[in-house]
């Protein structure tokens, strides 16, 4: 698992030393609003999260912490999943902790995913499933290139509750006319 490198942001290996800044963005019930899970009751239950991503199979799941590049602190994480390199074809997610909204790191931290994905990893489409009323996220992946096909209804249960999401896509040639200008 690589580490990348933006002009305001290193990607590294999300890790266990991790779960008190992952744990400002799982813990705040606000932030969590549109994640698939509960938010973390405390940051022992982060740490729990973040071993079960470590554990998983890396050609199906990634996460990296995303920090400053000159400062280390934590920002955020930004993930991969449902890889399926024989539909050249992953999902991402990304979270980011409250007090560093409205910076641009999230769209800087997902162009240099997007490129791993791209790249690295072969996709030929990247998904992203945002639930109807995200619209932080939602503007994110329009500024990104993602295109809005659809409504997953009830497509996830998040504390016994389903939760419908609009699936939202990017293909390589899009994604290359978006890098290129």
């Amino acid at each position: 698992m690589p580490e990348l490198e933006t002009a305001r942001l290193r990607l590294r290996r999300l890790a266990l030393s991790d779960a008190a800044g992952l744990h400002r963005a799982y813990g705040d019930a606000d932030t969590m609003r549109f994640w698939d899970l509960p938010p973390s009751i405390d940051e022992a239950e982060t740490e729990r999260r973040i071993r079960f991503s470590a554990e998983a199979d890396p050609s199906w799941h990634a996460a990296w912490a995303v920090c400053g590049r000159e400062s280390g602190a934590f920002v955020g994480m930004v993930n991969y999943y449902a890889h399926q390199p024989w539909n050249r074809r992953l999902a991402v997610g990304w979270i980011l902790v409250p007090e560093m909204r409205g910076q641009g790191l999230m769209g800087e931290a997902m162009g240099a995913l997007l490129a791993h994905g791209f790249g690295a990893l072969e996709a030929h489409r990247i998904e992203a499933e945002i639930e109807p009323d995200n619209t932080a996220s939602a503007r994110l992946a329009r500024r990104l290139g993602f295109r809005r096909e659809g409504l997953l209804r009830d497509r996830l249960q998040v504390g016994g509750m389903p939760r419908s999401v609009a699936m939202w896509s990017l293909l390589r040639p899009d994604w290359q006319a978006v890098a290129a200008g």
